[in-house]
């Protein structure tokens, strides 16, 4: 089963400072049709003006992974982490029992395009944690680069839930398959298209549900990156 998620349909806020599309319900956006896929609790699309960003505010119980797609985000949390993450880094933060963190654009021209993604820890009470890495391009062309797992297996970000997350940027024309296990489940978000997943056309920002299927064949009707995740 396929369920396509339209980029048109998503939800959406504009405060000026930032502009962002919520894929799933959140903040003052409601839609109980989309409150998430199995463990994948939120997928928001920010664009964050110049010098500005969200102020110190609390987490609980939540991983959360940010991609920065353009631009730098600085962030700075209570265990003493300041960093900067820049264009095709990514970001794990293991909220646990708790955790206050702040997430700024420093630069006082460029915006920062960014995803931030929620996943559903596989237990409560963890350690707060962070985790911070960049992943080359070069090393996803026309392959799968995996950036998150469980066991931080070929150098990804360490995610505590059964899940795995996988980039993939692929020219015009190329086709790139993925098997799914027995009783596996995927969401695939295209970052830029357009790409055709199993005969589906899906263009910039839409996502698609996987379900009951063995495998995916996505084929790049123009220069593409994926962003897929393999659940259970």
């Amino acid at each position: 089963m396929l369920h396509v998620r339209r980029a048109a349909d998503r939800g959406a806020a504009d405060y000026n400072w930032l502009k962002t599309a919520y894929t799933f319900s959140f903040s003052g956006y409601h839609d109980p049709d989309y409150m998430g896929f199995r463990d994948l609790r939120v997928m928001n699309e920010d664009h964050i003006g110049p010098s500005k960003g969200f102020p110190k505010h609390p987490h609980r119980d939540m991983e959360i992974v940010t991609y920065v797609l353009s631009g730098a985000l600085e962030h700075r949390d209570d265990l003493g982490n300041v960093s900067v993450l820049r264009a095709g880094e990514l970001q794990r933060m293991t909220a646990g029992t708790g955790i206050r963190h702040s997430e700024a654009n420093p630069s006082a021209e460029e915006p920062v395009h960014l995803y931030q993604i929620w996943v559903f820890p596989d237990r409560e009470g963890l350690e707060p944690g962070y985790e911070q890495k960049a992943f080359p391009e070069a090393d996803r062309q026309g392959v799968w680069q995996t950036v998150a797992s469980p066991d931080g297996r070929d150098g990804s970000l360490v995610i505590h839930q059964n899940v795995s997350i996988f980039l993939a940027n692929l020219g015009t024309g190329r086709t790139l398959e993925r098997s799914i296990a027995a009783g596996r489940h995927a969401w695939v978000q295209v970052i830029r298209g357009p790409v055709v997943v199993n005969g589906e056309p899906l263009e910039t920002s839409d996502g698609l549900a996987v379900s009951d299927v063995s495998s995916l064949s996505i084929k790049a009707e123009g220069p593409s990156e994926i962003l897929l995740f393999d659940l259970a």
